[in-house]
């Protein structure tokens, strides 16, 4: 009976750090994804705080293209308000942003002297700093979201995900509008 005993404490032991092993792999799994996207979380907000003068910059040439103003401000404002640690419609509000900002940018193309201003030319390099910056950070976030998810969906991940709180994470992709060329009609 002792060898018996033996047994089945060494199958309890090995079956106990097996589920700590998995365990512990969901949480790095997710402060990794936490982690990267606090490095975007970060170079999204400075865009925030220049978008708005981008836009009045732009209004001094454009006063009339209200309707392309109030879309970057309303996309920038519906940006700011999701919950801090909502990533997935983080990632929904940033794409809408990004393509409210295309036809901001599709201006500057339309208006020659708003294209040479000084001002303009600065915040258009910053913004574009900015979002190298977000690209970098976009490929490691989305590298962090694929090992998650790939844990949390196949074997043995998907036998514990429930009972260790899984959460499975969006991409961060480019939208459809990004990948078109912007298309400037005067």
């Amino acid at each position: 009976m002792g060898t018996t005993l033996l047994i089945l404490l060494a199958v309890l032991v090995l079956l106990s750090v097996f589920l700590i092993a998995v365990y512990n792999r969901f949480v790095k799994n997710r402060n990794l994804v936490k982690d990267a996207w606090s490095n975007i979380d970060v170079a999204l907000k400075r865009r925030y705080d220049l978008i708005p003068n981008l836009v009045e910059t732009v209004k001094g040439y454009a006063a009339h293209e209200k309707e392309t103003f109030e879309q970057v401000i309303q996309a920038r404002n519906a940006a700011l308000a999701v919950p801090s640690g909502d990533i997935n419609n983080q990632i929904k509000a940033e794409n809408q942003l990004q393509q409210t900002l295309r036809g901001l940018f599709a201006l500057g193309e339309a208006y020659p002297d708003l294209k040479a201003n000084a001002n303009f030319l600065q915040l258009q390099d910053k913004l574009n700093e900015i979002e190298e910056n977000l690209e970098r950070s976009r490929r490691y976030y989305n590298g962090t979201v694929r090992e998650n998810n790939t844990y949390g969906e196949s074997f043995p991940g998907v036998l514990f995900a429930g009972m260790f709180n899984y959460t499975h994470f969006d991409f961060f992709e480019s939208t459809e509008a990004e990948r078109e060329n912007v298309k400037v009609t005067f």
